[in-house]
């Protein structure tokens, strides 16, 4: 008689079985946005200790100038985030090419970047003093560092954009958390020997420098050695294609940032930086939107491509989002004095006044900023002519505040205008979305997937 195994133990069955399910959700699209999701917010904790680190390190009034040089950065970074999503969406649909002609492909563009990049800082030392009084700040070195920095931004944006156009999103997850770690490590420590405001902005670019060097490795074993011929993508005409992108995502992070630049200017420094600890603090959500962003685009290039519905891949993104916002905006409404005493200091708590505005305000600009990442996949333009005129509306009311402004009058003005963008960005996207409208589109142009027989 045949002998009967023993029956295995309960945990190991549950194990076995939790196995597929596990491996499905990873490959699910609701699996790869918690991947970038999960990360974002790993980066988040990481920023929030470095913005702990740096708030006490330099104090009110230097981490105002901090916040400000960062947020130049910021805008200044615009190209980047451009041609991360060009690159990603080309990169997705075949484009630049495939394996080793992609690899030489990076590597042209990255000779062409690094030497860029020395150029930059070659003019920006030279102007430096020039860039310091633009920003509204006193340290000009610090201010010197920000256009060679926008230039490291590109490439490491690059690379990224690669990484998600082989759908390799595990690895842009684990690079945005080492590029933040780094920063903290690297600006924090030269802030310390006594570097101050300047060495806790340029623990960025040096960050940006290692995690690129990081990313050149990880491309190298999903792509191949580049070969040594010609290859005919020529990142101007990437940067030329991206025009688009480079304005979008321009007037976004004109919305994000261009408020703390122009309290550095208006209000009294200390309440400058009590408002730039305040809005740093209201943007978790936006970051989160940003690593959410990573999957939206590709993905719904592929759909558009293919003729599909795109609204669920926004509609997926919004509710994830909105997982992260809700409970960020309970403790800003409910603890907002704790949470900036423990995160900057006693001194940074008049900022608690605003922080559920401008969470709020922050809230919807990640709606906005999804919205517009669905719109640029589908090769929208017109909604730049809305978007302009939004941003622009937001430093024209800023500066226009009687007597320069309050803490609450500033969080008003922002909350009003990111709600404007978030509404008008929303039925954009839904209307360019539309099966109907995406299946002409994708008739008239051929555009297919990658895997089938022919691209554009």
């Amino acid at each position: 008689m045949e002998a009967v195994p023993p029956p295995e133990p309960e945990e190991a069955y549950n194990s076995r079985s939790l196995r597929p399910m596990i491996a499905k959700f990873r490959g699910s699209e609701t699996g790869t946005a918690a991947i970038l999701a999960g990360a974002m917010i790993l980066t988040n904790v990481v920023a929030l200790l470095a913005t702990i680190a740096f708030g006490r390190l330099l104090g009110l009034k230097g981490y105002g100038e901090l916040a400000a040089i960062l947020s130049t950065f910021v805008i200044l970074s615009v190209p980047g985030a451009a041609l991360q999503v060009a690159t990603a969406r080309e990169g997705a649909l075949g484009h630049l090419g495939q394996g080793r002609e992609f690899a030489t492909t990076l590597k042209r563009w990255t000779i062409t970047l690094a030497l860029l990049t020395v150029v930059v800082a070659v003019v920006s030392i030279l102007l430096r003093a020039q860039l310091a009084s633009m920003i509204g700040v006193t340290q000009k070195w610090g201010a010197a560092a920000v256009p060679p920095a926008a230039c490291l931004w590109i490439l490491l944006s690059i690379q990224r954009g690669a990484l998600q156009a082989t759908r390799s999103y595990m690895a842009v997850g684990m690079s945005m958390i080492a590029e933040q770690t780094a920063r903290l490590v690297f600006g924090a420590g030269l802030a310390l020997v006594g570097f101050g405001v300047t060495g806790a902005y340029l623990g960025t670019p040096i960050a940006m420098m290692v995690t690129s060097l990081i990313l050149t490795l990880v491309l190298s074993g999903r792509l191949g050695k580049p070969n040594l011929g010609h290859t005919r993508h020529r990142l101007r005409q990437l940067a030329l294609d991206a025009r688009v992108a480079i304005a979008g995502l321009a007037l976004i992070a004109v919305l994000q940032n261009i408020d703390v630049i122009v309290a550095q200017h208006v209000l009294p420094k200390s309440t400058a930086g009590a408002y730039a600890a305040a809005a740093v603090a209201a943007k978790v959500v936006v970051w989160v939107a940003v690593g959410i962003g990573f999957y939206l685009l590709p993905e719904a290039a592929r759909r558009h491509a293919e003729g599909d519905d795109a609204r669920p891949i926004l509609l997926r993104a919004l509710g994830m989002t909105a997982l992260i916002a809700l409970p960020c905006l309970l403790i800003y409404a409910f603890a907002p004095e704790l949470l900036m005493r423990l995160a900057f200091g006693p001194k940074y708590t008049q900022g608690a006044s605003v922080l559920l505005e401008l969470g709020i305000a922050m809230s919807l600009l990640a709606v906005c900023y999804l919205a517009v990442q669905l719109l640029l996949a589908l090769r929208e333009w017109k909604f730049l002519i809305a978007l302009a005129a939004v941003a622009i509306a937001e430093p024209v009311a800023l500066l226009s505040l009687p007597g320069g402004g309050s803490l609450e009058e500033f969080a008003t003005v922002v909350l009003g205008i990111q709600a404007v963008a978030a509404i008008g960005s929303m039925i954009l996207a839904y209307r360019a979305s539309r099966p109907s409208r995406m299946a002409d589109r994708s008739g008239a142009s051929n555009v297919q997937a990658p895997n089938r027989a022919t691209t554009l």
